[in-house]
C-alpha cells in the first residue's frame, strides 16, 4: 500500500522544509522558500519522469519552445 505522496509532492515539501530550516522570517526568508519550494517541486516531477530536462535546458537556453 503506498502513503499517496507521490514524488512531486515529496520534492515540495522536502524545498519548503528546507527553506523553513534555512530562514525564518522577512522578504528575503518567503523568497527562499519560494525557490527552493519551487526547486523541490522540478526535482520531484524530474524524478516521476515528468519533467523533460533536456526541453526545459534547450527552452530556458533559448534553443527551442516546450511545445
Amino acid at each position: 500500500m503506498t502513503s499517496g505522496l507521490t514524488p512531486t509532492a515529496l520534492g515540495l515539501l522536502t524545498g519548503l522544509a528546507l527553506g523553513f530550516a534555512a530562514a525564518f522570517g522577512g522578504f528575503g526568508a518567503f523568497v527562499l522558500v519560494a525557490v527552493l519550494g519551487a526547486l523541490g517541486l522540478l526535482a520531484g516531477r524530474a524524478a516521476e519522469g515528468r519533467l523533460d530536462l533536456a526541453a526545459l535546458r534547450d527552452a530556458v537556453g533559448g534553443r527551442r519552445s516546450l511545445t
